[in-house]
């Protein structure tokens, strides 16, 4: 039996890499998130060191308020469509699969099939489909609504969405187009299954105009932390974006979600847990520290402030910097970003930090690796190892730099370790990841 092996992927959602200083580095090219050769060079770097996934976070949006924090920290302000930007990826790369964000509070089952189906097809079998909620207001404004739906009822829409999108991507048995020039038939009527989909959410009579993908359907992942986000997640998830902050934690999380699979007859194979892991590296730890150190110097306290703000759902204005935030300021609960709103929560309560130590310490999510190529490959040997994750879905502070690093320095050493491949094995992503190719449950052969 082959040794188990760890997935990787890489998330961009900024061009520039996920500091959110990461513009003002030297390294980085301030214009790049509308520059298709840069994302192309990232794609390819990735591809080289093998990479399971190249992954575009986005949300439908730009914020139409509150320019003191966004015009330093352009999150989105500036970006490109992430299915018309992985199209044009698709053309530079061979083998590494690729993934993008779209919401479903804001998009039909239609579109959303057909964007996809018609990606892995381009790609040739490489497509991803991240399925989100949505978490800002900004959205739901573009989309005629005051406010976002709360989140139970957003999650009760996304499962029957990923309901209709699996149907309608189960309109053609595999051998449906037979293209016979004998007979003059193009396809089989009896291998067509049209869908009949009404229900709370959406209402959908017809199929879809593309034949089944090369991967049977893309590949589906999700991020949601929240019990309902998890309990969507093992029943239609093959992917899975994990933000624990530490591996003991992050092992419950992983036992929990496979464990919730069984009551809809899925195995724990079936799905990919992807621990989130920004990462900064150095020919020393302390070089790898001074750099992390140079990038929190570029971080202005507006954009500090905001960025605790945006997560813990609460307005921070006129709060003195160097003082805790009063108890009376701080939520009970999150609506939008759980995972987030409760690690803030935590160091609160733990440490009583002031207001600029918790700005400065902040990371939205997990705390950066910062070390030499061994020493990040150590943490990640260990986190593979105590079962808390299947992989990691990296993330880079400058982009191109560290990445470029990163595929020079801990990639060989996780192949000397033997615990990531040598090479693509296959031309999928499902083939990278280790997932069955799906057969269509409507076809009656």
């Amino acid at each position: 039996m082959a040794a188990r092996e760890m997935s990787l992927a890489i998330l961009v959602d900024q061009a520039t890499g996920n500091h959110p200083a990461s513009w003002l580095h030297p390294d980085t090219n301030a214009a790049a998130s509308t520059d298709v050769g840069h994302y192309r060079h990232l794609a390819r770097v990735a591809e080289a060191g093998k990479f399971d996934l190249f992954f575009i976070a986005d949300t439908p949006a730009t914020r139409t308020e509150n320019f003191r924090a966004w015009s330093r920290f352009p999150m989105y302000m500036n970006a490109l469509e992430p299915v018309t930007l992985l199209t044009a990826i698709a053309g530079a790369t061979e083998r590494i699969g690729l993934g993008g964000t779209v919401s479903t509070s804001f998009s039909e089952p239609y579109n959303v099939a057909r964007q996809f189906a018609s990606l892995d097809h381009i790609s040739a079998g490489r497509a991803a489909w991240n399925v989100v909620t949505s978490a800002n207001d900004y959205a739901a404004r573009n989309f005629g609504h005051a406010q976002l739906a709360p989140h139970a009822l957003r999650y009760e829409r996304a499962g029957e969405f990923v309901d209709v999108v699996h149907k309608l991507w189960n309109s053609w048995d595999d051998d449906a187009f037979v293209r016979d020039r004998e007979s003059g038939l193009y396809f089989d009527p009896e291998r067509m299954h049209v869908v009949h989909h009404e229900g709370k959410f959406f209402k959908v009579d017809g199929a879809l105009n593309i034949a089944r993908s090369p991967q049977g359907f893309p590949v589906i992942s999700q991020a949601g932390a929240s019990d309902t986000g998890r309990e969507l997640a093992a029943r239609t998830a093959e992917v899975v974006f994990a933000s624990a902050a530490d591996p003991e934690s992050a092992k419950v999380a992983y036992d929990d979600l496979k464990g919730r699979m069984a009551r809809y007859g899925r195995p724990p194979d079936s799905l990919r847990i992807l621990a989130g892991m920004p990462v900064v590296l150095g020919r020393s730890t302390a070089e790898a520290e001074e750099r992390f150190g140079m990038l929190q110097t570029l971080l202005h306290p507006d954009v500090g402030l905001f960025r605790l703000a945006m997560d813990l759902e609460v307005d921070l204005t006129g709060l003195p910097l160097d003082e805790p935030i009063p108890e009376d300021r701080l939520p009970k609960s999150s609506n939008f970003h759980k995972a987030f709103f409760d690690g803030i929560m935590k160091t609160i309560r733990d440490e009583n930090p002031t207001l600029r130590q918790l700005y400065l310490r902040y990371e939205r999510g997990r705390k950066t690796i910062k070390g030499t190529p061994v020493e990040v490959a150590d943490v990640m040997e260990h986190w593979f190892r105590a079962g808390a994750c299947d992989g990691f879905m990296l993330q880079f502070h400058t982009l191109p730099s560290s990445l470029e690093a990163f595929v020079a320095g801990v990639v060989p050493e996780l192949q000397r370790r033997g615990l990531f491949r040598r090479d693509y094995t296959g031309p999928t992503l499902r083939d990278h990841l280790g997932l069955a190719r799906p057969a269509n449950p409507l076809t009656r052969r």
